[in-house]
């Protein structure tokens, strides 16, 4: 990315490439860049999955400092019936 593109354009690059790359395939997550630093904001599954949203966006774009805000939560099915009384 060069420094004269717009705060917009930045942000819809860097979430196409979370929601396309492999290793994320995340589009949950949300992207808001401010000059040279963007905050992630959100949930994910795993532990691995926010690591690897840092880890995709210092690939593309190097030159951002990444604060990575996300949570990890616990999606799985309970384990057994929940009484409500």
């Amino acid at each position: 990315m060069t420094a004269d593109e717009s705060p917009q354009y930045r942000v819809a690059h860097l979430r196409r490439a979370l929601a396309e790359d492999p290793r994320t395939t995340e589009m949950g997550v949300r992207v808001n860049v401010r000059g040279d630093q963007v905050h992630l904001s959100g949930e994910v599954a795993t532990e691995e999955r926010r690591v690897e949203l840092e880890r995709v966006l210092g690939e593309v774009a190097p030159e951002l400092t990444v604060n990575n805000d996300v949570r990890v939560v616990d999606i799985r099915e309970p384990g057994r019936r929940e009484e409500l009384r």
